[in-house]
């Protein structure tokens, strides 16, 4: 894989390289290139540096995203100390519980707030971006008071499929199937 450190070392990087590296045929990245403009020239490549800028624009990569967290549970607690966020511009910015012995305590630098202050906290934050780990009983509330405060992409690790209106992107994570998609590639 390529590092950042080593975009500056290489000009150009053709389709074939591409394909080496991701396993993606050329043909798939050209077209999948040209929906989004012009990034390279026929015979020369696309030009390295210009290519990642453009590529982290077009993803919304090259900028930093403030997210709240509800649920400071065990999986919470996983989230809070998994570094590969920052490295991803994903900032926890706050923590959200209702459990009242939880409630005013420090985790990785961030006090843990009651859940009834969430929705004013996501309004005057503007924060566009949640992650449910509470028990499934309560996701659909939580989902709701997040979408009322304006969080438009959700996380969700409670395994309950939640409702939610157009323009409200939500990403639901059960672990138990992913762990079933697994089995079902296992040799017999």
């Amino acid at each position: 894989m390529i590092e950042e450190n080593n975009i500056s070392k290489l000009a150009t990087i053709s389709s074939s390289e591409l394909s080496d590296i991701t396993g993606i045929s050329p043909h798939q990245i050209r077209k999948d290139f040209s929906y989004f403009g012009k990034f390279g020239r026929r015979g020369i490549g696309y030009p390295l540096l210009k290519l990642t800028l453009r590529l982290k624009k077009i993803l919304k990569s090259n900028q930093k995203w403030d997210l709240i967290l509800v649920g400071v549970g065990n999986l919470g607690n996983a989230f809070l100390r998994y570094e590969g966020f920052s490295k991803r511009g994903f900032r926890i910015k706050a923590l959200f519980d209702n459990d009242r012995l939880k409630v005013g305590k420090i985790v990785e630098n961030i006090t843990i707030r009651h859940i009834l202050e969430l929705e004013n906290f996501l309004k005057e934050e503007h924060i566009k971006i949640g992650i449910i780990t509470v028990p499934s009983q309560h996701a659909q509330s939580i989902a709701d008071i997040m979408i009322a405060g304006g969080v438009k992409s959700i996380l969700n690790f409670a395994p309950i499929s939640i409702k939610h209106p157009p323009g409200v992107s939500i990403k639901h994570i059960d672990l138990a199937i992913e762990l079933e998609k697994l089995v079902y590639y296992l040799p017999n």
